[in-house]
């Protein structure tokens, strides 16, 4: 799945100046509205105002004749005109504009629309109803009105909205410089830089994003570092075996008789077998990756996959001639990898019969403690010493004092395996002193 790469910039710049755009055309259409609604209430009354103080004026001179106003002196006057009629139909004054019809016949207020234009008339009567004033208004006023309040309010945002734009594009700017910095620094670095990034100045959005990375750094780190101490003592445990091998070469190619050379030559074969059990243990090792996670898990009966390994290995038990006894109890199954698991029991119990003297015992018992299913191989060897205990489990790590053959990784890879499954490796001492006794717990299982 290919990434869908944006530039956070622009995201930001967009969502900031659309919320704006947005909020401030949402507010101009509101502010609109109610300025329109407000010119309109403010006209009215002023129509009403002047048809009242028409109507006072023309109760004092109801017996005059028409009069005609002359032109208007203003350009708004123009579009203002209005009517007194008298009770019986008389138009007694009109403004010059103003036609001799009557202007509504509604009383109140009410709108026409004619050749001259839209109108807004208000009509009314005189309390004796002897007289009536209509006043009339052209909406142009109005709308001019309403126009330069609208042009008011978009010209702020026509200037302003790409001053606030700018200003966006430079905050944005200057706060992703940290982010800017940040990917220099690492991309400066050197394979081997994995130590912490340590920024002057961060923002704290993009803490869980730093901690995420060092914690990665420090696993890498750990990793190579894993991978180069294993190397480094793959060669040192390698070196012996191949130099002793050659040894025997030499000393085969050397031999003055078929006697020499046979023994020469078993020396050899027996140098060989060592060298690739020791391989093949590092291998192994190797290839368990604390990381990596459990392949192809499935339910594993612990006693089944335990017997069997105890017959593969009852060769080694006859030949020392020991006291070995397997128990178990029903139920006791774990999710894992079977392959892995049977190392596992294999290393715990060779082990065992390794270290244990000819004559000696081997216990070995599949049960469960607490819900916990366990895997006990106790014997009765030399045992481990409790401050040894720890340190037997690195790679590579043998007991100064042991003579038995071996690599050093055998509870090593016991470990790893145990910690793969969410298992854990318990070093004590033997029920029975002296020896060892080497329990995997498993957790309970869902």
């Amino acid at each position: 799945m290919s990434t869908v790469w944006f530039s956070l910039r622009r995201r930001l710049l967009a969502l900031l100046l659309g919320g704006v755009a947005a909020a401030w055309l949402v507010t101009m259409v509101f502010s609109y509205i109610d300025a329109h609604h407000e010119v309109d209430e403010l006209f009215d009354a002023q129509l009403a105002q002047a048809a009242q103080t028409l109507l006072a004026l023309a109760a004092h001179d109801r017996d005059h004749d028409i009069e005609d106003f002359g032109e208007a002196a203003h350009k708004y006057q123009r579009r203002l005109r209005f009517q007194i009629w008298r009770a019986d139909g008389k138009l007694m004054m009109r403004s010059n504009n103003a036609p001799e019809t009557a202007l509504t016949a509604t009383s109140g207020f009410s709108e026409t629309h004619d050749d001259d234009g839209h109108w807004r008339h208000f009509s009314r009567w005189n309390n004796e109803r002897t007289l009536q004033v209509q006043v009339s208004e052209n909406h142009h006023i109005r709308d001019d009105l309403i126009g330069h309040i609208a042009w008011r309010l978009l010209f702020p945002a026509l200037f302003g909205l790409p001053l606030i734009g700018l200003w966006v594009w430079l905050a944005t700017r200057q706060g992703l410089t940290p982010l800017r910095d940040i990917a220099s620094q690492i991309a400066s670095r050197a394979p081997q830089q994995l130590q912490a990034l340590s920024p002057v100045s961060a923002p704290e959005e993009i803490r869980p994003m730093l901690e995420a990375l060092n914690s990665l750094f420090l696993r890498v780190e750990t990793a190579l570092e894993s991978e180069r101490r294993f190397t480094a003592d793959a060669a040192h445990e390698l070196r012996t075996p191949l130099a002793a091998l050659q040894a025997q070469l030499q000393v085969a190619m050397r031999a003055r008789d078929d006697g020499e050379r046979d023994r020469s030559l078993l020396q050899l074969q027996s140098g060989l077998l060592r060298a690739s059990h020791l391989v093949d243990q590092m291998l192994q090792l190797a290839r368990l990756d604390p990381e990596s996670g459990l392949p192809n898990a499935q339910t594993v009966d612990l006693a089944e996959i335990t017997e069997s390994v105890c017959a593969e290995l009852g060769i080694l038990i006859l030949d020392k001639n020991l006291d070995f006894d397997f128990t178990s109890e029903s139920g006791c199954t774990v999710t894992g990898q079977g392959e892995w698991l049977r190392v596992l029991i294999r290393n715990l119990v060779d082990n065992a019969i390794r270290y244990t003297p000819p004559g000696g015992r081997v216990r070995v018992n599949i049960g469960h403690t607490d819900g916990h299913c366990r895997l006990e191989v106790s014997d009765s060897g030399p045992g481990i010493p409790a401050s040894e205990r720890a340190t037997v489990l690195r790679p590579f790590h043998r007991l100064n004092e042991s003579e038995q053959p071996g690599s050093g990784l055998g509870l090593a890879i016991v470990t790893r395996i145990a910690e793969l499954h969410g298992a854990r490796l318990e070093l004590a001492d033997a029920p029975i002193p002296p020896g060892l006794n080497a329990s995997v717990v498993w957790p309970k299982q869902k």
